[in-house]
């Protein structure tokens, strides 16, 4: 069948690159995007941080300039809800009663942040997901204003960070013994953990919420340990609820976001997914996974762009993240779950530095501050077998070292 329309639901990061590449790789048939805010597709890493510390320009975020929208006819429209899918037939049906057809049809709705349960909705409770999100939040964001961002994630540290950076003193709740402790392993947790506490921030963590008033002067938390924190208000940043609802009534396969093969299809003809939403199966993990990450939207709408081309193309390299917090840049790429080893390159005490995550010989992830090259580098060398003491010497070039293994 020769695709002649491709319909996005969702008017995101995969919706802007993946209209960028079908463009790029010479596709000319029609393009429409159904965005259900009312802005243009845009970033969302710089709502945590420039965005939500600047002056609310609009247009630095704009993941698609007006003259290529028009120069590569792009039909994107805005506050276009969708509210069923059926499958089979690849039909749309939006909120206004209108329906459309597409050859292809790609879900990338995204998903939507995980509330604190059993507790109601105030105006000094937030969650950070949207522009509209980031505008209220800014109002609060102050000199002496008091916070309490609820999660040590990334997400989260990125909130205090800008809000400490604003004036605020800022308290973060964390139900993990350490943040990022998951994601980084004991060492280097300490070192974020600290890296806040020397800017002001304090931590709650190992303890949850056991209550929360919130009324119109502030909000009261009580933790299970029975610590109460007063503030103005308070930040939510526990993770997204991937927004399924749709492929469910459409009967596709859904388990932890919308199950897809390796290059983003759905077990429905000619329907795939893409994003935060899908659950793309990885070789390499030998199971289904969720990735929420900008690198990630990139590449799978990437791939689905070619799928729908013809072209398929399996991405299952290293997941690549990065966070801006005070002035310094943090990057992490690959996995640490099973890391039996770590090395450093550089000095943690200059804050500049490299932490190398070794696994049977072979590395498995890298987790850097202000080093961006090294990351890429790593991202390189992940999955091979490596020697520790290379890794470590300031005189070894990890790209020429990643080119002797392969040579």
């Amino acid at each position: 069948m020769t695709i002649q329309s491709v319909t996005v639901v969702g008017g995101g990061q995969v919706a802007a690159v993946l209209a960028r590449t079908l463009r790029r790789r010479g596709f000319d048939g029609s393009i429409t995007i159904l965005g259900d805010e009312r802005h243009l597709p845009y970033q969302r890493p710089p709502l945590s941080k420039e965005f939500l510390a600047g002056d609310g320009a609009l247009e630095p975020l704009a993941l698609l300039a007006p003259k290529w929208l028009a120069n590569n006819d792009i039909d994107i429209r805005t506050s276009a809800h969708v509210t069923s899918l059926d499958a089979g037939g690849r039909t749309l049906t939006l909120a206004d009663g209108s329906s459309m057809s597409a050859d292809a049809i790609v879900l990338a709705t995204g998903g939507r942040p995980r509330r604190l349960a059993g507790i109601a909705d105030s105006a000094r409770i937030h969650h950070l997901r949207t522009v509209d999100d980031a505008e209220r939040l800014r109002a609060t964001l102050g000199a002496g204003s008091r916070i309490a961002v609820v999660g040590g994630g990334f997400i989260g540290l990125e909130i205090a960070a800008t809000a400490t950076g604003l004036g605020a003193q800022v308290t973060v709740v964390e139900q993990e013994q350490t943040i990022l402790e998951r994601r980084l392993g004991p060492q280097m947790a300490r070192y974020c953990a600290d890296l806040h506490r020397s800017n002001g921030v304090r931590f709650h963590c190992g303890v949850g919420i056991s209550d929360v008033d919130a009324g119109a002067n502030g909000v009261r938390l009580v933790l299970t340990d029975g610590t109460v924190i007063d503030v103005d208000d308070v930040i939510v940043g526990v993770g997204i609820e991937p927004n399924v609802e749709l492929a469910v009534d459409a009967g596709l396969a859904v388990g932890n976001g919308i199950l897809v093969d390796s290059v983003g299809r759905t077990d429905a003809p000619g329907v795939y997914a893409a994003g935060d939403v899908a659950a793309r199966f990885s070789d390499a993990a030998g199971r289904h996974v969720r990735v929420e990450h900008f690198d990630n939207a990139n590449r799978q709408a990437a791939a689905v762009a070619r799928a729908i081309l013809g072209d398929q193309v399996v991405e299952d390299g290293p997941h690549w993240l990065w966070s801006d917090q005070y002035d310094r840049n943090l990057q992490f790429a690959g996995n640490t779950s099973t890391a039996e080893e770590i090395v450093v390159r550089g000095d943690m005490a200059d804050h500049e530095f490299t932490a190398f995550y070794l696994t049977g010989g072979q590395l498995s992830g890298a987790f850097a501050v202000d080093r961006g090259e090294d990351i890429m580098a790593a991202r390189e060398l992940i999955g091979r077998s490596v020697d520790a003491t290379a890794l470590t010497d300031e005189d070894v070039d990890l790209w020429e070292l990643g080119e002797e293994m392969v040579s």
